[in-house]
């Protein structure tokens, strides 16, 4: 009987250690990778996302899937990054709102800081400062008279408190003195929709949503918030040079995987990110959207980790400041 047990215990332990041996020879991935965009489908992160997901499933062998998590300014979907398994089958793009937050929300139940590893940068995107098409205005000179001279009717439309839209129309009405309706969407699709719709009068969003509308005719454009003007839309002149000097707000995008993931696994990812940020038709897309890929040296977890913190330094200070909180 003892011998029997004996025989049972052995072959139960054989099978145990088989699997487990079998479980760690798992190459990674193993099946689909989810990516968490935390907006709505359609919108310029979505179209980041996307572009960059699509090249890096090249390198790592499995499809990347899009999970748009949208509501209050992104803090929900990276609050379900945080939450998911640290395998690596789950990780998360998000743009400049993730250091912003802190600033904006008093509840805020994450540090970003702590509880993510950082795989790299992805780009940075110029906005752009449009209206509705029908506003009387053919350049900034004369929109910024036809703001000041009708604030108390017009509207501004933003993707919702902490986005990055929202965050141009704060640093826009500081600069011009002048403060008009503001009118959150629950993401940046739906404030399009009601801006070309005529809903709205103006909204400022990234180049990656504008550019197809702006070269359509579908909008009016009156300025970039770029140092230099964007390739793609040459003829549109910078806020600096039209007269709002230093105005300048960048949105830039990373990727984060959960707290814990294997180190083995966040430098697979980086690998794949930075591959699918070579890829010739990630630039072609990303110069169609009035962008570029990071440079190299910018596209590493050191990097992002660091580029983090000073951000959310930057952008503190400001925001209370301007005195804009979020339940």
């Amino acid at each position: 009987m003892k011998l029997r047990s004996l025989v049972l215990f052995a072959a139960s332990l054989a099978v145990g250690v088989t699997s487990l041996a079998a479980h760690a020879a798992d190459p990674y991935p193993s099946k689909p990778i989810t990516m968490i965009v935390p907006f709505t489908a359609g919108g310029p992160t979505d179209t980041v996302a996307r572009t960059v997901g699509a090249a890096m499933s090249k390198s790592l062998g499995q499809q990347i899937i899009i999970e748009n998590v949208g509501g209050a300014g992104g803090t929900i979907g990276v609050a379900r990054a945080i939450a998911a398994p640290a395998d690596g089958h789950t990780i998360l793009l998000m743009h400049i709102g993730i250091s912003t937050a802190p600033a904006l929300y008093r509840t805020l139940k994450y540090d970003a800081t702590k509880d993510l590893e950082p795989i790299g940068l992805v780009t940075e995107v110029p906005m752009t400062l449009i209206s509705k098409k029908d506003i009387p205005a053919n350049n900034f000179s004369e929109f910024l008279a036809y703001v000041k001279a009708n604030k108390a009717k017009i509207s501004y439309a933003n993707a919702g408190i902490g986005s990055a839209s929202h965050l141009c129309g704060m640093m826009f009405m500081s600069a011009i003195e002048t403060d008009v309706l503001t009118v959150p969407y629950k993401g940046t699709a739906p404030a399009m929709t009601d801006l070309l719709g005529g809903q709205v009068d103006f909204m400022c969003d990234q180049s990656t949503n504008t550019t197809s509308q702006i070269k359509g005719e579908k909008v009016k454009a009156f300025g970039v918030t770029s140092k230099t003007r964007v390739a793609s839309l040459p003829n549109i002149p910078t806020l600096d040079e039209s007269g709002l000097k230093g105005f300048n707000v960048g949105v830039w995008h990373g990727v984060w995987a959960p707290k814990a993931t294997p180190k083995a696994i966040t430098d697979k990812l980086n690998r794949a990110l930075q591959d699918a940020l070579k890829d010739d038709n990630v630039k072609a897309r990303f110069a169609e959207l009035g962008t570029a890929p990071e440079p190299v040296t910018r596209q590493t977890p050191d990097m992002l980790r660091t580029h983090l913190v000073a951000e959310i330094a930057k952008w503190g200070p400001i925001i209370k400041k301007a005195g804009v909180y979020a339940d």
